[in-house]
């Protein structure tokens, strides 16, 4: 029945490869599990929000679950979602404060109801077909630079993850050169262990490469007490994120906390007041080229489009209008399609398949916290995975028209934009304001549609009077 319902031999796929490709895109973004309640309850900074931890765990892992099965059934691309990283920073740093400012009473409700409405919006626009036409209107060099793009930020991010390269106030960043710490030590270990496997052709080498990184990890954290004092007081070792934030579980299983201190809690009525309406736009902003980029640059690494052209482009944009708009009920911010399903991709996931185990797991994490606490909150060890699948995503670059500068500009600006701006989003609108300029002045203007001549003209407006005015 799955090989009849998911069409496994005809995307040269197995059961068994989509549950590895399955398990894989589950473990490099299981830390939004953790991060995701840690942030948006202000625990993460000292803050507390007023947003209750466990609830909002739970509202995490169920709106994931069910903007990742629509996915799987209904669009039948191996593309997890949960909620977005960048989405709950604005929500945190920027929605809340300005529902504060304004005097509104429980300014996270109404936070949640801007989020509410921006998902509906998004609903609209996915069912009426304008993020489809968005989505043809790209060119096939924008796209390629789009995915090439993505892989450079997803890279950088676990680089960054693994603590190897490290902020900077002089240059921006730089490099850790103290290469004997536990966390470096474990993210190579993982790293050469992943590029071999691959290099040898060994399905499911990235997930065999967090299966040894995590066994590192618990490995250094047991001898950590064994160490003698010279080792165990250096900086490397005790200012490691091993030492400080990698815990080992006390159980396996454990009851869920209650969704009562978030489940429908969202203001409607205050988040359609006129100081909460830019943030609506913000968030519809990010949730749409969040979702485009994402989905491109899935799709392209997965060989799955046509014709520049993604078979089935409505459905695959509903599961995250849908999963944002239950998110908000249940006590979450904005759900969006995560670029770690490139690391299930890589692993030869082709199908919905490979999103409806993603969606299980995501449920079986409510009862498997202390699990899922204990390798999503250390970074080291799911870095190596996230640098690899960049590595593997750069292969896209070489379908960019280079010898065409009115293609290669734009797809040039948005490759290097997304990481530079750390934003999927921000990125894609540089190559997108880009593209219409360059080829209008070079005379190839008609090789364009009014789309994206209404594209860019609305993204200029929209980074002039509302981006450039938030707080």
């Amino acid at each position: 029945m799955l090989d009849t319902f998911f069409k496994l031999p005809e995307n040269r796929t197995t059961v068994r490869t989509e549950v590895m490709a399955g398990l894989t895109t589950f473990l490099t973004m299981s830390y939004i599990i953790v991060v995701q309640p840690a942030v948006l309850s202000g625990n993460m900074f000292g803050k507390p929000t007023g947003m209750d931890f466990g609830a909002v765990m739970v509202a995490t892992c169920l709106s994931a679950a069910l903007a990742t099965a629509i996915m799987g059934l209904y669009a039948r691309y191996p593309i997890a979602q949960a909620p977005g990283m960048g989405e709950n920073f604005f929500f945190v740093f920027s929605a809340i404060p300005a529902a504060a400012a304004a005097g509104f009473a429980n300014p996270w409700q109404v936070a949640l109801g801007a989020v509410f409405i921006s998902g509906v919006l998004f609903l609209l626009l996915s069912i009426f077909g304008v993020r489809e036409m968005i989505f043809n209107a790209i060119s096939p060099s924008l796209k390629n630079g789009i995915a090439a793009g993505i892989g450079l930020f997803i890279a950088f991010i676990g680089l960054q993850n693994a603590g190897l390269i490290l902020k900077d106030p002089g240059t921006a960043v730089k490099l850790n050169t103290h290469f004997a710490s536990p966390d470096l030590l474990i993210f190579f270990a993982g790293l050469l262990a992943t590029a071999v496997l691959y290099a040898r052709r060994v399905r499911g080498s990235i997930l065999y490469g967090i299966v040894l990184a995590v066994l590192l990890a618990v490995g250094f954290k047991l001898a950590l007490p064994h160490l003698p004092p010279s080792l165990t007081a250096s900086p490397d070792v005790t200012g490691s994120m091993l030492a400080q934030r990698f815990t080992l579980p006390t159980g396996v299983v454990a009851a869920p906390p209650s969704l009562a201190p978030t489940f429908l809690k969202i203001d409607l009525t205050r988040a359609l007041s006129p100081k909460m309406l830019p943030f609506i736009f913000v968030f519809l902003f990010m949730l749409m080229f969040d979702a485009i980029g994402t989905l491109i640059g899935v799709c392209e690494q997965a060989g799955l489009m046509r014709d520049n052209k993604l078979p089935r482009a409505r459905q695959a944009m509903i599961s995250d209008a849908v999963g944002t708009v239950a998110g908000a009920g249940l006590g979450t911010s904005t759900v969006t399609s995560f670029i770690e399903s490139a690391a299930g991709v890589e692993q030869g996931g082709r199908t919905g398949l490979t999103a409806l185990v993603v969606a299980g797991l995501f449920l079986l994490a409510i009862f498997f916290s202390p699990l899922i606490a204990m390798a999503g909150s250390y970074p080291p060890v799911t870095a190596p995975a996230l640098v690899m699948v960049g590595a593997m995503m750069m292969r896209n670059a070489a379908k960019i028209e280079w010898a065409e500068p009115a293609e290669c500009i734009p797809a040039f600006l948005t490759m290097i934009g997304i990481p530079l701006s750390y934003s999927i989003a921000d990125g894609l609108a540089l190559g997108f304001m880009a593209d219409p300029i360059i080829k209008l002045c070079s005379g190839r203007g008609r090789n364009i549609g009014w789309l994206t001549y209404v594209l860019a003209a609305a993204l200029f407006a929209y980074f002039i009077f509302i981006r450039g005015r938030m707080p």
